[in-house]
């Protein structure tokens, strides 16, 4: 990212056209990231393949193993549920500095409710809701806040947090298993309405901020091609991501790949990132 880059994304900030989302790596310290997690419930269950470190193909080994699909999404919500929340008082701390923002939209693939909680204990009322990829009476049953509130609109004063692959109180709404990453792929491209209209239209008119992602995760990988790239390409905003520098030639080949989407990188850690987003946001509040 030159100075350019992060002029328009500032702006963008500034008049709430910047929509974050957030992956595991926001929580990077206070909850295990996914790989990790794959990692001890491939050795646990005798996991024959490679790729020990993808929670997606683990976790539908373990719930092919069970004989039971809903098993890994317990066995997850049993291992997150008493973890957390991270200290919001840090200064790097990506909830937190995300919550000062004036912004009226925040997205998440995670199953946490760490960004409610840090907007709340910033002062905004806060809402949160989730998406409905799948029809389980649960899920259906979970207040939509449109509905509940049809004169609801998401503002910097009263915001919303949208869980697109599920929250942890709502065990049914977690996509987790490379069928659950199917079947939400599909729920997507089948119902037009099935992301209310504040989310489409964050989505396709919002400069998009993707902070905790790697390019190889599934939840990147289904976000990006399945919500992202369905839009007009020539109607996009400056988007950022945010990734782990790695060797030079991957480092070269992610910024082509990005750049053709009109995506530009950031190299470096979340709290890297918010370090400087947090700085150069205080000088120009500040007039610098």
């Amino acid at each position: 990212m030159n100075d350019g880059d992060w002029d328009r994304l500032l702006t963008r900030v500034e008049s709430g056209y910047c929509t974050p989302f957030l992956g595991a790596g926001a929580c990077y310290g206070t909850l295990p990231l996914g790989g990790e997690i794959a990692k001890e419930w491939a050795e646990k269950d005798d996991y024959p393949l490679s790729d020990s470190h993808d929670l997606a193909r683990v976790a539908q080994f373990v719930g092919v193993k069970s004989g039971d699909p809903m098993w890994p999404k317990e066995k997850i919500q049993s291992r997150l549920k008493n973890l957390g929340p991270p200290d919001f008082a840090s200064a790097d701390e990506p909830h937190a500095l995300l919550a000062a923002l004036p912004l009226p939209i925040y997205m998440t693939t995670n199953y946490d409710d760490f960004m409610t909680r840090a907007l709340v204990q910033g002062g905004r009322k806060a809402r949160s809701d989730v998406c409905r990829w799948n029809r389980h009476p649960r899920l259906e049953a979970e207040p939509d806040v449109f509905q509940a509130d049809p004169d609801y609109s998401p503002s910097p004063e009263q915001p919303l947090v949208y869980h697109l692959h599920g929250r942890l109180d709502i065990l049914e709404s977690l996509v987790l298993t490379e069928d659950d990453y199917l079947d939400f792929l599909v729920a997507i491209s089948r119902d037009d309405g099935l992301l209310p209209h504040p989310i489409q239209k964050a989505l396709a008119g919002s400069s998009l901020l993707f902070i905790g992602y790697r390019l190889a995760d599934w939840d990147f990988r289904v976000l990006h091609r399945g919500l992202v790239m369905a839009g007009e390409q020539s109607l996009r905003r400056l988007s950022v991501t945010v990734q782990i520098p790695e060797h030079p030639e991957a480092n070269k080949y992610l910024d082509q790949y990005f750049g053709a989407m009109n995506v530009r990188v950031f190299w470096g850690t979340a709290a890297e990132f918010v370090h400087e987003l947090r700085e150069r946001w205080e000088a120009r509040s500040a007039g610098g």
